[in-house]
């Protein structure tokens, strides 16, 4: 099960930090990632982050300013998004993968959608 959180309004070039809670199983070897949908397109990925090696993935659209991460102590993965552009205004979901790529393609599980407004 994967809990998203930290949606919210934020002013074209701020920051904002999206967290997701997994629990119900151990995420060795896995991927975690996140994804973002708006009314006129369909669901994209935005990045993913390998759960052992911490390795990072991004869509060219977010990379530079959108910073993924995890903390496996604490199962949870983040997306740290710096000078946002009205154009990243989404639902942004989590994921989760058995392989990196399963969670580009076909995450393995979903976590609830969070809102995030760009005002410009």
């Amino acid at each position: 099960q994967l809990q998203a959180s930290g949606g919210g309004l934020v002013q074209a070039g701020g920051s904002l930090r999206l967290s997701c809670a997994a629990s119900g199983r151990t995420f060795t070897n896995w991927a975690m990632g996140w994804f973002r949908q708006t009314p006129e397109k369909e669901r994209e990925f935005v990045a993913s982050i390998t759960w052992n090696l911490g390795t990072t993935y991004y869509a060219d659209s977010v990379k530079g300013r959108f910073t993924i991460s995890r903390d496996t102590a604490k199962n949870m993965h983040y997306l740290q998004m710096e000078r946002v552009e009205p154009a990243d205004t989404a639902v942004y979901y989590c994921a989760a993968g058995r392989t990196v790529d399963l969670v580009r393609r076909s995450p393995n599980a979903w976590g609830q959608g969070t809102q995030v407004t760009v005002s410009s």
